[in-house]
């Protein structure tokens, strides 16, 4: 056995302890690095008798799909603006999903018969892509991978969730049999609050469920096979359950939502994970927001900061949802993107918005 003299057992040990004292004070700096707004600057982009649910960031424009058949663009460099209406027969479409690829922008209505549309973005032509007519068909949220995979999920049809998924660019879509997802409960569907009942990160996948039952389903391989989890979000009555959801990465999870028919209701409402969504633990019980219709991470965070926007208002919160502050009492705001981390679009009834945090 090799003897160490005393003298090199100490220095080891004190460059351990300046190691750890070190990683620990990085740490520190790096959760204090993120920026803490205290107020917001507010304006109005746009201003129309429409409800929009749906929005996304495509460089400098910003996308939106709403009801009546709507969708459009405004730049936010030149205010160059793109309006477009589809009509369907006597229907009047109300889209509350949109995503993107390179080259298209893809639209999805709730509603039967359910529509994807796919539109060029210079809003030069748009295609009808998949239609699906039974009854009971209502879409949610849609998301894609990459500019050839995608997927759109809706209420069950039969005993699993609706999932939509193409591997072409959206030229195809392919309704994923219940063979290959787990079943729902009786009285469980989803929610068309913001298009964020489906997140993805890298090849992780998630989407969340209400009503009856409110779990959130997870897939590591883009679609390919589904886990479900349980979470402690009020659920059972038929307009409970988790509304929204967001991932800042692979692990790092915020679910919200509440009760539809109680908007104040400000417990059973939000939950944290930190594992992947494979287990929620509930935050700021009885503090904070009610119903929440959007939570979106800020970006270059660190997790730790988040906003809602809901009936009660516009909320901010640093602790990586523990605690949140009001920044405005603005009720009329249903979802919210970020262009950056310290400016987001937000639309709702009649309006969308800039933000500009301070």
């Amino acid at each position: 056995m090799q003897i160490i003299p005393m003298k090199n057992v100490l220095l080891v040990l004190l460059s351990i302890l300046f190691l750890s004292a070190c990683k620990n004070e990085n740490k520190s700096l790096s959760s204090s690095n993120s920026k803490v707004f205290t107020s917001v600057q507010i304006d109005t982009l746009l201003q129309e008798e429409l409800s929009i649910r749906a929005i996304l960031i495509d460089s400098n424009k910003i996308w939106y799909a709403a009801n009546k058949g709507q969708y459009g663009s405004i730049d936010l460099k030149s205010d160059k603006r793109f309006n477009g209406h589809v009509t369907k027969d006597t229907l009047s479409l109300e889209f509350r999903s949109i995503a993107q690829t390179k080259d298209y922008i893809f639209l999805v209505n709730v509603g039967t018969p359910a529509l994807v549309y796919r539109v060029s973005k210079d809003g030069s032509r748009i295609k009808k892509m998949y239609q699906e007519n039974h009854p009971k068909a209502f879409y949610d949220s849609m998301q894609f991978w990459n500019n050839d995979e995608g997927i759109a999920m809706g209420d069950p049809t039969d005993k699993c969730l609706s999932v939509l998924i193409t591997r072409d660019g959206g030229t195809t879509w392919n309704k994923v049999a219940c063979d290959h997802l787990p079943s729902v409960a009786e009285g469980e569907a989803a929610f068309a609050a913001s298009n964020t009942n489906l997140i993805i990160k890298g090849n992780d996948t998630w989407m969340v469920s209400g009503g009856k039952k409110s779990r959130v389903f997870h897939s590591a391989d883009k679609g390919k096979s589904w886990k479900v989890f349980e979470t402690p979000i009020v659920q059972g009555e038929g307009m409970t359950g988790i509304f929204t959801a967001d991932f800042y990465d692979a692990n790092n999870g915020f679910i919200a939502g509440g009760n539809y028919e109680k908007l104040n209701q400000n417990f059973g409402n939000k939950a944290i994970t930190t594992n992947g969504g494979k287990s929620w633990k509930l935050v700021a019980e009885n503090e904070g927001f009610g119903y929440a219709s959007c939570v979106q991470y800020v970006p270059n965070s660190n997790g730790q900061h988040l906003v809602t926007v809901g009936a009660s208002g516009f909320y901010y919160s640093t602790t990586s949802g523990e605690k949140w502050s009001k920044l405005s009492n603005d009720s009329s705001l249903y979802t919210i993107r970020f262009l950056n981390d310290s400016t987001a679009i937000a639309a709702g009834k009649n309006k969308i918005i800039k933000i500009t945090f301070k």
